[in-house]
């Protein structure tokens, strides 16, 4: 297998961490379409069953650091995407949920990032980016 740019066989991590830089450029650019950011989608994403979470769950998501979750957060609470609440069950814990103005933009997010779907799976194959899909599924849940 050759990739353009490079004189040797690419090791699995070269091949995951360009794929990823390219459908995180690829992703951003959707959602910055739609006023929109990559961590902002993955919050609105986690918090669309309306359950509620806590933010350390939210960071771990969103593959972030607890402190940076905390300003992006803080940012879409001022945008009226989110709001906090005391967790009913232990009062010592703050869940986030969506606002109906965060709701509309995680709808808004979810289907232009099912179009670029569509066009990755027109490109790709859909077969291949299923099964891509799911070995990467696999991957993630078997890696310590």
């Amino acid at each position: 297998m050759e990739i353009t740019g490079t004189s040797h066989a690419p090791d699995l991590a070269w091949l995951l961490t360009t794929v990823e830089r390219r459908l995180v450029t690829r992703t951003s650019a959707v959602l910055e379409a739609l006023g929109g950011t990559l961590e902002e989608w993955r919050v609105t994403a986690l918090l669309a069953d309306g359950a509620g979470h806590p933010m350390t769950e939210v960071a771990e998501h969103a593959l972030l650091a607890p402190p940076t979750v905390t300003k992006i957060v803080d940012r879409m609470v001022a945008n009226d995407l989110v709001h906090r609440r005391v967790d009913e069950a232990d009062r010592r814990r703050v869940l986030v949920f969506l606002s109906e103005r965060g709701r509309a933009a995680h709808e808004r997010f979810s289907a232009a990032l099912s179009l670029d779907r569509a066009e990755l799976a027109a490109t790709l194959g859909e077969p291949e980016l299923a099964c891509l899909t799911e070995l990467l599924a696999h991957l993630a849940t078997r890696l310590p």
